[in-house]
Formats: structure tokens, C-alpha cells, sequence
């Protein structure tokens, strides 16, 4: 079984080094977090590469530990959670010289670049994924654990409010709550609580926002000029695509933020009933689920806006 044979490379390896996607969101951190903190319980020193990491979870047990780069250069094993890419994978540089890459994720678009994949695209969150790995290897969810599990699966199912939600979903929060983990706390810090520079791009983003064909398309966008203007932090744009989505008649929000390159637009799209964002992300190099999704387009503001447009309306 697959699980087994992960479980022999975790116990046979000596360094080990835990990888993420970049633009980390709860479920990366949580999942990244919650791998490190369980590793540790059965003997191993995994190290932790976050590179951006958004303030708001800085509450989490074992945020401390996350490190900017690896000490070394090559491992025997990596684990990369919640990628669904090997071109998002922050730290992917320390793939090609490394023994062995576990592949644990959740993204329909995955597309397998570990030796040992373990996808499963139904879950609704990677670190859904970890509670019943962890429990096959009967490695204990304490409540440390179980705090950065449960922020991943909060956010990324918008506080259960999302169609992947499932059954087994609530049992296992009911389970973590038995354990102790504080619930609505954690909800409250990952889904209600906003930096400042959250709120001011926020802001931005909603003065912007256009409302197309006969308001099915909802669309915005922030620069790196504003970014810079209000101080912003890794992680402050998280949220804004959700506000198109909330609109009565809305089928696909679409958030674009400027990168580094000048014309470089990192693409959020959300959607509502059975339009796959995927799909269209698909076509421009980028993936996730069928109600949310990314991808990375080169272009300016208005040119990046037209390609996204012309490919939602064949669908909405």
C-alpha cells in the first residue's frame, strides 16, 4: 500500500525536508506545520521551508521552526504538501539532488511529480488528507497537531461552507474538538481577523471591481504599487477574490495581483454551482479545483483581463 510505503521512507530517511506551494495558504501552513510537529513525535528533525508566511498564522504551534532556506543541500526525502505542481513547490531546487519526493495533496490538477503519490482530489483540504494518514501510522493528533490541521481545513473550506465539505469533515473537527483544540478561536484568527494591509487592499479591490456580462463575471484587481503603498504583507491579498463570488449573480470572480515582473498578474478565480475554474486555468498553465483556481499570465492589466474574460464567457 501506498500509505505503507511512505511510512517506510519517513522511518528509513535521515534528513528530511518539508516543502509547500508558494503563496502558502492556511492549508499549506497548517499541513506543513502539522507534518513537521508529527515527525518530530516519532524521532525524526524535519526542516520546514516557508518562504512567505502570512502573520495571521503565526499563532500556529511549530510557526517558529519555519526557516527561509534548507541547511543542506540534499535529502534523503522531501514531502510536498498541498502542491499540485512542481513549479509552485517553493524550495523545488532541492528536489532534482534529493533521494526521494512524497507527493500528499488534494488538487484534481495534480500531476504526480513524486516517486510516491498519495492524491486524494475528494478531500477538501490537504491536512484533511494528514488525519487519517496520521492515524494509519498511529502517530497520536495532540492538540498542537491538531490546531494546524483544523486551520487548514477552515480555511480551505471557507468555514465548511464549501460543496467539498463532507461528513467525515465534521467528524473529524468533532474529534479534534474532543482533543481539545479550540475551535472557534482558531476560526476567529484564519477567517475573521484582517492585517491592516488586508483591509486597505480590500478596499482597493472592491472601488475596482467591474461587474461583466449582464454581472455573471465579477473582476479586480491590486497592483504592486498599492501593495507597497499600504505596507503590505506575504498573505494580505488572501480573501479579496471571495468578494466577487458573494454578489447575487455572480457565476466567476476573478482577482489579479501584480507579481514581480511588471507584467506578471497572479490569477485567482472562484466559482459558484458547476462552472470548473480549473479548467480555464488549465488552458493558461495553472490548475486547482473546479470552483477554485490560479495560474500565472504574462501580460498587462488590460490584456491579462481580455484573455481571462473571453475564456469565462464561453462558459457562464
Amino acid at each position: 500500500m501506498t500509505l505503507d510505503n511512505i511510512l517506510e521512507e519517513i522511518k528509513n530517511a535521515e534528513n528530511i525536508l518539508i516543502l509547500t506551494h508558494e503563496s502558502p495558504d492556511g492549508d499549506a501552513i497548517g499541513s506543513s506545520l502539522a507534518m513537521n510537529l508529527a515527525l518530530k513525535q516519532i524521532g525524526k528533525k524535519p526542516e520546514v521551508i516557508i518562504r512567505e508566511f502570512p502573520r495571521i498564522f503565526m499563532f500556529l504551534p511549530g510557526s517558529e521552526e519555519v526557516k527561509l532556506e534548507a541547511s543542506k543541500k540534499n535529502y534523503d526525502l522531501i514531502i510536498s504538501l498541498d502542491c499540485a505542481d512542481l513549479k509552485r513547490l517553493v524550495g523545488r531546487e532541492y528536489v532534482e539532488i534529493s533521494k526521494k519526493v512524497i507527493n500528499i495533496d488534494h488538487h484534481g490538477s495534480n500531476v504526480m511529480y513524486g516517486d510516491i503519490n498519495f492524491v486524494n482530489p475528494v478531500a477538501p483540504a490537504c491536512c484533511e488528507i494528514l488525519v487519517g494518514m496520521l492515524d494509519y501510522f498511529d502517530i497520536p493528533i495532540n492538540v498542537e497537531i491538531g490546531s494546524c490541521i483544523l486551520a487548514g481545513i477552515i480555511t480551505d473550506t471557507g468555514g465548511f461552507k464549501y460543496s467539498s465539505v463532507t461528513a467525515e469533515t465534521f467528524e473529524f473537527t468533532a474529534e479534534l474538538l474532543r482533543k481539545g483544540v479550540n475551535v472557534s478561536d482558531i476560526y476567529k484568527k484564519v477567517l475573521e481577523t484582517r492585517t491592516k494591509g488586508n483591509f486597505e487592499l480590500l478596499r482597493r479591490s472592491i472601488n475596482r471591481l467591474e461587474l461583466i456580462e449582464d454581472g455573471k463575471i465579477a473582476f479586480t484587481y491590486i497592483t504592486k504599487k498599492d501593495e507597497e503603498e499600504v505596507n503590505a504583507e506575504p498573505g494580505d491579498h488572501e480573501g479579496i477574490v471571495e468578494n466577487g463570488r458573494s454578489i447575487e449573480g455572480v457565476k466567476v470572480s476573478i482577482f489579479i495581483r501584480q507579481k514581480d515582473e511588471e507584467n506578471a498578474y497572479k490569477v485567482s478565480m472562484r466559482s459558484n454551482g458547476n462552472i470548473n475554474v480549473s479548467d480555464i486555468c488549465y488552458r493558461f498553465g495553472g490548475g486547482g479545483h473546479p470552483n477554485a483556481a490560479g495560474a500565472l499570465i504574462q501580460g498587462t492589466i488590460e490584456e491579462v483581463k481580455e484573455k481571462l474574460i473571453k475564456e469565462v464567457k464561453k462558459v457562464v
